[in-house]
């Protein structure tokens, strides 16, 4: 028996979107509050290389991708609170390992634990918020989610940048140890189980593979699940390049987390700007027509970008950024409502499927991007070009099995 219907929500909107921001906010706050830190972290502990460092990121993103297939299944077995509170454990112990390393493999193994640690929380809320919400209003609150979490990124480089002015670099881990605690003891203070007893499936290889070929063959899942993995591929490319340019392609030195955040904030007011429509206009609609805008821009600043060497004036290439990561606010809460939307009743199995699915795409373009710069914005700005048109490509045969 499917069940489809989501159950009624226990806490007030406003503390559940905070509580699920906060989170899911652990992945970003591990991303973006060690951007100020790469250079020091590579010098103490003896990266090779400046691209080298790109993979204090990279690890994290392996071990999310990994950790994903796990959690999900595992929620819907034991429930959605005992698969976060394993995901929180290990992504504290991560940071712990991180805090104690003395060379560069050992940061990466702390990351890669952090990535999966940090897995757990990402995906199961996922579920969670499908448990109690669908279609327009899954996709409203997931909007609300992603604007409040967005802050998070907005102001983790300043947090790093302020971190190492008073100390070095391990107080970004322990201060990342100290958030996680702080959700764990909120989450289980407040948020009760969404899982009933009745939904619980027995945690089986069998029941784990019947869900992901359920996911795999979903046409309009599985599209929108390619779909934000493209997109998703040139936001890392941006992720993991982003110090680099700032900092050495334009010198902006200390005041690096101010860009990144008018960036972040972008991101944030699509989010919130496509909260407000999406029940009016639907995710379709909106969805394409950012996706639409996104690739036609990338092409056309691309060609700039070639006349000048790959060197555009940084307030030419922000203002394409703001307007380019506007978009991408539109697309990565609809993606996923999009891609989870037929598959209420596998929810755990789903959330993992697409996440991880998602993620792998994403962590291989954006890791290539990230690899090939070298001191222009060209390869960041092709892939936003490339990965846009392919990602048009996809959710138009997705759709093809649409009707409305």
């Amino acid at each position: 028996m499917k069940h489809d219907s989501p159950i009624k929500p226990d806490l007030p909107i406003g503390e559940f979107v905070a509580l699920m921001a906060l989170l899911i906010s652990l992945v970003a706050l591990s991303i973006d509050a060690m951007l100020p830190a790469l250079p020091a972290i590579g010098a103490d502990l003896g990266a090779s290389g400046e691209n080298e460092t790109q993979l204090v990121l990279t690890a994290l993103f392996l071990g999310l991708a990994t950790g994903q297939l796990v959690y999900g299944p595992v929620s819907d077995s034991v429930g959605r609170k005992p698969a976060i509170y394993a995901g929180l454990a290990l992504f504290m112990a991560g940071c712990a390992l991180s805090i104690f390393a003395r060379d560069f493999e050992t940061m990466l193994a702390g990351r890669f634990l952090q990535g999966a640690g940090a897995a757990g929380p990402r995906i199961v809320t996922l579920a969670l918020v499908r448990d109690q919400y669908a279609g327009r209003a899954m996709a409203r609150i997931m909007s609300f989610v992603m604007g409040v979490f967005i802050l998070v990124p907005a102001l983790a480089p300043a947090l790093g940048q302020g971190v190492l002015l008073f100390g070095n670099w391990r107080l970004i881990f322990a201060s990342f140890l100290g958030l996680a605690a702080l959700g764990f003891v909120w989450f289980a203070v407040r948020q009760p189980e969404t899982l009933e007893r009745e939904r619980q499936v027995p945690l089986s290889l069998r029941n784990i593979l019947t869900g992901m070929k359920e996911c795999c063959t979903n046409r309009v899942a599985l599209g929108y699940t390619i779909s934000a993995g493209l997109i998703f591929g040139g936001f890392v490319g941006y992720l993991v390049s982003a110090q680099q340019i700032f900092q050495e392609q334009y010198g902006v030195g200390a005041q690096f987390p101010t860009y990144f955040a008018v960036l972040a904030l972008s991101i944030g007011s699509a989010s919130f700007f496509n909260a407000k429509l999406v029940m009016r206009y639907g995710m379709r609609l909106l969805s394409g027509r950012a996706l639409i805008a996104l690739s036609v821009l990338s092409v056309l600043f691309l060609a700039y970008a070639w006349t000048v060497a790959g060197h555009p004036p940084l307030p030419v290439l922000m203002t394409y950024w703001m307007v380019a990561f506007f978009c991408f606010g539109i697309l990565f809460g609809n993606f996923n409502a999009l891609a989870m939307e037929p598959l209420g009743h596998i929810a755990g199995v789903a959330a993992a499927v697409i996440g991880s699915l998602t993620t792998f795409i994403s962590l291989f373009l954006g890791t290539l991007i990230g690899q090939v710069y070298s001191g222009t914005v060209l390869p960041l700005t092709a892939g936003f070009a490339l990965l846009g048109i392919a990602s048009i490509a996809v959710m138009y045969l997705a759709e093809k099995e649409v009707r409305y």
